[in-house]
């Protein structure tokens, strides 16, 4: 056992505080995490860096949390010593399941605000998720050392929208050092401990996991009642399996073995799980042969937006379902299964929670594996009422569609979306909106500057490049969030890219019939310029069943197979070119077009 961890068994439950960091994207949460280690003396001035529980070299690349993590500490407060475990959660709305599942290891939660930002959409989505667990809410408005922050306009956005009491609040500045006692001193006294007991049988709740290479799967458990030891056989109710616990310990930042965790805790378990099957997020630990009622698991993460991932070399597959797998487990809102494209050879069809996931997802498989992935353009999961029977099936690969003349009617998903955004950018964001075929729900004043809009958008138009359309016409001030709500008819055709007269399945889309023609014409222009020359002429169509909407031509690369000829009679030059023609007709009929990479990366940009 570590030196620096005292004896456990001195934590009783009302020693132990479990608590969540929640905030909007950059309000500071990483900072604020690094400030409440180094101050509790978890990290040392020498293991001391910025975002130290940012693992990930994506999100130390992108400045944001894209896993939640778990970090123990010891404090001292007016002489008695507790053990608080702290779980820095993602800000950005595709990571809200993350942060959901990091609540339910918790009873409290620090809201954060920036002070010259004030309250985002993000703030909102995250104040009702742990509000809805019934959590200890700290407020806390962070970054007060700003010039341009407005301590009493956020203090008032804390009091109108959230029924705080002004004397709740909490003014600190992570960077600076401000208001961290403060911040244990709430946490200790305002969030509740667990009323749980170390006598009863053990009762432990799996919450996260990832994979490590040398020793298997890692567990995060909390544990809610009983105690938990190196040695002991234990039972995953899901999996329904029994083993052997190899090791537990305490995220002291890092895996620290304890050899034992009581009741009340938060830690690490490993027992020599080798696949992603067994670790079920949400299941229930006990010893074996001593069951107890079970948690009730964790609403699963529904996915918005589909894509392909590809080897770029097809003898890497084996290594992608293997990366695949690891990072599933890391990941547990992602759905993934199987496929053959006839344009791309075996792949995935993985669905994810928004277009930031799916862009996060193909940078680590790139960065942590050292893969080559081609991803293609992503979808959104319709439902097809089809003719006649009336039955409804759910389809998200455009390649899957019926024809059209088995298809009643296309119900495409819809969500409800709130943005916050200054006054003067509210009309190009309205405009923004209608354009993307928005309804308009409500607008409310947030304050003298800002507004609260919220509409009812397709996912379809959102999936692709709204978030960044939207940062761009405010300068960034905007903020967006979104639930999911239910389906709606829609007018959408399916188009297909024929190249020489041959569709590629990976390059077709679902788009509605208004914009088809813009989109068409935009996607032939666009693969024209990213297809090499052939020896063959290249026809690039975009199709709507057997209506062409958009054509584009990629002319042959010529030889001149007359040079040879010095004068002599002109049948001679036109005898050899009529040879070549009949050359370049024949192998355009056998020769298939390359599609190069960039092709499909040009379809994902704007």
């Amino acid at each position: 056992m570590s030196q620096r961890i005292p004896n456990l068994q001195e934590f009783t439950p009302d020693k132990i505080r479990n608590f969540s960091i929640i905030a909007h994207i950059d309000h500071g949460k990483s900072t604020l995490s690094d400030r409440l280690l180094e101050v509790s003396g978890t990290i040392t001035e020498r293991q001391k860096k910025e975002q130290f529980l940012d693992k990930l070299q994506v999100e130390r690349e992108r400045g944001i949390t894209v896993k939640a993590q778990t970090a123990s500490m010891f404090y001292e407060y007016k002489g008695v010593k507790y053990l608080l475990n702290l779980i820095d959660t993602p800000g950005h709305v595709d990571f809200t399941y993350e942060v959901s599942r990091s609540l339910y290891a918790c009873q409290g939660a620090l809201l954060l605000i920036d002070a010259a930002q004030g309250v985002q959409a993000q703030t909102m989505a995250n104040f009702y998720l742990a509000f809805d667990q019934d959590l200890t809410i700290i407020p806390i408005i962070n970054k007060i050392d700003l010039p341009n922050a407005d301590v009493e306009k956020v203090t008032n956005q804390f009091v109108n929208l959230f029924d705080f009491a002004p004397s709740e609040v909490i003014q600190a500045s992570a960077k600076a050092n401000i208001g961290i006692p403060e911040i244990f001193a709430a946490v200790i006294e305002r969030v509740p401990s667990l009323k749980v007991s170390a006598d009863k049988p053990l009762r432990a709740m799996l919450f996260d996991s990832w994979f490590d290479d040398y020793r298997g799967v890692v567990c995060l458990i909390a544990l809610h009642d009983g105690t938990i030891k190196k040695g002991d056989t234990i039972c995953l109710a899901q999996a329904s399996s029994n083993y052997e616990v190899l090791e537990v310990g305490l995220m002291y930042p890092e895996p620290t073995p304890t050899n034992v965790l009581y009741a009340g805790q938060v830690g690490y378990l490993i027992t020599g799980m080798k696949t992603i099957k067994e670790a079920q997020i949400g299941d229930t630990i006990y010893h074996h042969k001593k069951p107890v009622e079970l948690f009730p698991g964790f609403k699963p993460a529904k996915q918005m937006v589909f894509a392909g991932v590809f080897p770029v070399d097809s003898e890497e597959i084996g290594l992608l379902e293997e990366a695949i797998e690891k990072l599933t487990l890391n990941d547990a809102s992602i759905s993934v299964e199987k496929k053959t494209s006839a344009a791309l050879g075996i792949g995935f069809r993985c669905g994810f929670l928004g277009m930031l996931h799916m862009e996060v997802f193909k940078q680590r498989l790139e960065q942590e594996y050292n893969l080559s992935v081609i991803a293609t353009a992503p979808s959104v999961l319709y439902q097809i009422k089809m003719a006649g029977t009336g039955k409804i099936i759910d389809i998200e690969n455009p390649s899957d569609f019926p024809e059209r003349n088995y298809i009643d009617e296309i119900l495409e998903p819809m969500i409800d979306a709130t943005i916050i955004v200054p006054q003067q950018y509210l009309g190009s964001v309205i405009k923004l909106c209608e354009e993307k075929r928005g309804k308009q729900q409500n607008l409310t004043y947030l304050d003298d500057n800002r507004v609260i809009l919220k509409y009812r958008l397709p996912l379809n138009e959102v999936a692709m490049e709204f978030y960044g359309d939207l940062k761009g016409i405010s300068s960034g001030y905007a903020s967006f969030d979104y639930e999911f709500s239910g389906y709606e008819p829609a007018d959408l055709v399916k188009m297909d890219i024929l190249l020489n007269g041959k569709p590629v399945d990976a390059l077709s889309i679902i788009i509605h019939r208004d914009r088809a023609f813009y989109i068409g014409r935009d996607l032939t222009q666009r693969l024209q310029k990213v297809i090499h020359r052939q020896l063959f002429e290249v026809i690039i169509q975009a199709a709507i069943g057997a209506k062409i909407i958009a054509r584009e031509r990629v002319a042959p690369l010529r030889k001149d197979v007359t040079a040879k000829c010095y004068g002599g009679d002109v049948s001679r030059k036109r005898k050899l070119l009529e040879k070549q023609k009949e050359g370049k007709k024949k192998m355009k009929q056998v020769g298939s077009v390359e599609v190069p990479q960039e092709a499909f990366l040009s379809l994902l940009k704007k």
